[in-house]
């Protein structure tokens, strides 16, 4: 009889009153803006319209204490979008939390007969 090693493995993400904010999406999302100082950039990167790109940020800007991201419309120069210093802390606690979850699910290898 072979023996097999399962993994357990997971995901995170955060809820507000059962109501998905943040996943694993929407960091990156955050951090390709943060990145390129453009939701549409953003966007295009992750091959997401700009609408949805545009709605995920709304949701996430009304769903937190403090917007996450600021957009500034286009003018001469174009438009910029920043990630507030909120964002960027939930950027950093996101991943921290990922780690932590990724080194638990670590230390439950089981070895079960096949």
């Amino acid at each position: 009889m072979m023996e097999s090693t399962f993994t357990i493995n997971g995901r995170i993400w955060i809820e507000i009153n059962g109501e998905k904010v943040l996943g694993h999406g929407r960091i990156e999302l955050l951090e390709r803006i943060n990145t390129s100082g453009s939701i549409r950039q953003a966007a295009i990167q992750m091959k997401m319209s700009y609408k949805q790109a545009w709605d995920l940020i709304k949701h996430m800007n009304t769903h937190f204490k403090s917007p996450v991201v600021i957009s500034h419309r286009g003018g001469k120069g174009g438009g910029n979008a920043i990630v507030t210093e909120n964002g960027l802390i939930l950027i950093q606690e996101f991943h921290q939390l990922h780690n932590k979850l990724k080194e638990f699910l670590k230390a439950y290898k089981l070895e079960m007969p096949s």
